[in-house]
């Protein structure tokens, strides 16, 4: 995951054994702006909000060990986006600390980095689609199927020769990063559903 360094976390004082830091706490926007609203104004104007004991003394601290909250939750490195994209939604978090199996610090992903995923060129996405889901998994002839791809909606047109293989290609396309929608218009040449294919003899159906 790409390594964002708007929110930045606060690492252990001591190494670990592979010379790296492993994170403590981290210190979001809420927490700078809970600093800021303790701040007395110049002209004296407005009077400073009243904040929890616990969160007073974090806003005023002149530290990031004091200021920082020290529950982190992290993602880590074979995550997809999806799972990263759910964690960030259940916390209620901008951006994840990526951990790896010692707890040392990787990278961080931030909303941004998921955002940019599912804003991919629409050539990307329909590269991807021809080459690696329908020639290399599918292994379907190229020109099977015809895709095209407008602002992330993918439409599927041509055939392919069994019916049971629409819903896999289906699958897969949705799965492709930056894809927002599939429609299908593709067609099948045999029902493969609960019969039998019947025989050619001789190129005669």
């Amino acid at each position: 995951m790409d390594v964002d360094t708007g929110r930045r976390p606060i690492f252990e004082p001591t190494r670990t054994s592979d010379g790296q830091y492993r994170p403590i706490g981290i210190v979001s926007d809420s927490d700078l702006l809970r600093k800021e609203q303790v701040q007395p104004e110049p002209e004296g104007r407005s009077p400073i909000p009243w904040l929890h004991p616990r969160d007073r003394a974090r806003a005023e601290a002149e530290t990031a060990e004091g200021l920082m909250s020290t529950q982190v939750c992290t993602a880590r490195p074979e995550w997809s986006v999806v799972e990263a994209a759910r964690t960030m939604d259940h916390q209620h978090v901008k951006r994840l600390p990526v951990v790896n199996d010692s707890g040392t610090l990787v990278g961080i992903v931030s909303r941004g980095d998921l955002l940019r995923v599912f804003l991919r060129h629409d050539t990307a996405i329909r590269e991807e689609i021809v080459h690696d889901v329908l020639q290399h998994t599918l292994y379907l002839a190229p020109d099977a199927v015809r895709v095209d791809v407008l602002d992330g909606v993918v439409t599927l047109r041509g055939e392919v020769q069994r019916k049971s293989t629409l819903p896999i290609v289906l699958r897969l396309c949705r799965t492709v990063d930056g894809v927002v929608a599939v429609h299908n218009q593709l067609r099948y040449t045999f029902d493969d559903a609960g019969e039998v294919e019947p025989a050619k003899v001789h190129g005669i159906l």
